[in-house]
């Protein structure tokens, strides 16, 4: 008996074992607790920092530090993952998105399915009235289906029609787009539906036009805005960024391009952008929507003693009046193709720049107490008298001479409303009128004009405005 209730005991020692074993694999442990309400991921974008990281989330550095075990805040690589801790309720990965011309707070919605609540929450948003070209609006990945292929009814189209010609049926169309019902369905609205995107979306635009879209958002004082779209046949195209007439010409692929400059010293903050078709029957049709402008982080110059007379206005608006007006006509042809090159490549690295674009400038004359504040308008480039001087892209000579402030100046017409000026050198080895090509000695650095030194200034011109030229060494436009 004894020895039955012994074997027993160690029957039931040996399952108690087992037991224990198997509720320290089911249940989790505390650290896997902890990490289960970390929070959502968030995905560094280029130019984040950890501080504008925090910032954008509402959530202290110090705790975003902490979450992600980072001890140095200056470490931080695009693509890198980062958990966003006191975002209760959300999970999965946070995108961004950047609102482009035609989308809209109710199109997005409809787009990604996140509720309102939530996207509110996330961005912060008051209003839809703040739903601006250019604004990074953050978009979770979760685990609801998000639609690509964006379309619109026609007018006098029924949902029900509308529905089957896009292989769907009413009931998902409404409630994809979270319609009160078949018959709220409206001409011309941006509706989404399953399937993948044809490359033919709706625009969210009125009906003369197919698409739009503006490049490298959001813009930036100094900036040059890229507008592409794509009209229907015979449609003629116009409009307005900021206050600046907009400039459209044909490109490949049925787009006409717009190329447009935002000035330095424009205060950063929303502005309009318009776009005007006119119809083959004359009758017209325009889109406005606000764009986001934002600071190009310009820091201060020391300040420059120059000669009095460089900066007396009798003589140093004169001259602005005559390059204003040689850079305003936009030539139809496009005379570049491909990158722009350092027009310093035969002497100097394309980085070696003594001064940026856009830095903020005071020059005082030598001798006296007047001064006049500006901004840097062009690129420098180091160098001593006589080094060539080459055209950064092909182009027509349209001024070739000396000027008070610029010195011995050349000013390049590369079409489209792009120019190039080339100021202070030390001699002019083309004519107007003449054509240049990629790379084609055009002077040789000086150091006539307002200088404190020898040295190549290379301005770029686009639609009327001063841009950062490194801008257009560092990519391809339009």
């Amino acid at each position: 008996m004894r020895s039955a209730i012994k074997s027993k005991s160690k029957m039931y020692k040996r399952n108690f074992i087992a037991f224990l074993l198997l509720i320290t694999i089911l249940v989790p442990s505390t650290p896997a607790r902890a990490q289960e309400g970390a929070g959502p991921i968030y995905i560094v974008q280029q130019g984040d920092s950890l501080y504008s990281i925090a910032a954008r989330f509402g959530v202290s550095l110090d705790d975003l530090l902490a979450v992600n075990g980072i001890a140095d805040p200056n470490t931080l690589a695009v693509g890198q993952q980062l958990i966003i801790p006191g975002l209760e309720g959300i999970s999965g990965i946070l995108d961004t998105k950047f609102i482009n011309f035609g989308d809209s707070y109710r199109s997005l919605m409809r787009q990604t399915q996140v509720p309102d609540e939530l996207f509110r929450k996330l961005n912060r948003v008051v209003s839809p009235s703040e739903f601006y070209v250019g604004a990074n609006m953050i978009v979770p990945i979760q685990d609801q289906t998000q639609y690509s292929k964006r379309v619109s009814p026609a007018t006098g189209e029924s949902m029900l029609e509308f529905a089957v010609k896009n292989n769907t049926d009413v009931w998902s169309l409404t409630s994809i787009n979270h319609l009160e019902g078949s018959w709220s369905g409206i001409p011309g609205d941006t509706l989404y539906v399953p399937g993948e995107d044809g490359g033919n979306n709706a625009s969210g635009l009125p009906s003369a036009f197919i698409s739009a879209e503006i490049r490298d958002l959001p813009i930036k004082q100094g900036g040059t805005g890229v507008i592409s779209v794509t009209a229907q046949p015979g449609v003629s195209l116009g409009g307005v960024l900021v206050d600046h007439p907009l400039h459209f010409f044909p490109s490949q692929g049925g787009l006409q391009v717009a190329l447009q400059g935002v000035h330095a010293l424009l205060d950063p903050g929303v502005y309009p952008l318009r776009l005007d078709a006119t119809l083959p029957d004359g009758s017209t049709q325009s889109y406005e929507q606000l764009v986001l402008i934002v600071s190009g982080n310009y820091p201060e110059d020391p300040l420059l003693y120059v000669d009095p007379a460089t900066i007396d206005p009798a003589s140093t608006e004169a001259e602005l009046q005559q390059l204003i007006a040689i850079t305003t006509p936009a030539t139809p042809n496009r005379l570049w193709v491909g990158e722009f090159i350092s027009p310093a490549i035969a002497y100097a690295e394309s980085t070696y720049f003594t001064s940026r674009y856009g830095n903020r400038r005071t020059y005082i004359g030598q001798g006296t107490t007047v001064s006049v504040e500006g901004f840097h308008t062009g690129l420098d480039f180091g160098g001593g008298d006589g080094l060539p001087i080459t055209a950064p892209a092909a182009g027509v000579v349209v001024f070739a001479g000396p000027w008070t402030v610029r010195g011995n100046a050349t000013v390049i017409d590369h079409g489209w409303g792009v120019y190039s000026g080339f100021w202070h050198q030390s001699e002019i080895q083309v004519f107007v009128g003449q054509s240049v090509s990629l790379g084609d000695v055009i002077g040789l650095v000086g150091g006539t004009g307002r200088v404190t030194g020898a040295h190549l200034h290379w301005e770029l011109w686009v639609n009327g405005i001063q841009v950062d030229p490194l801008d257009w060494l560092n990519q391809t436009y339009p």
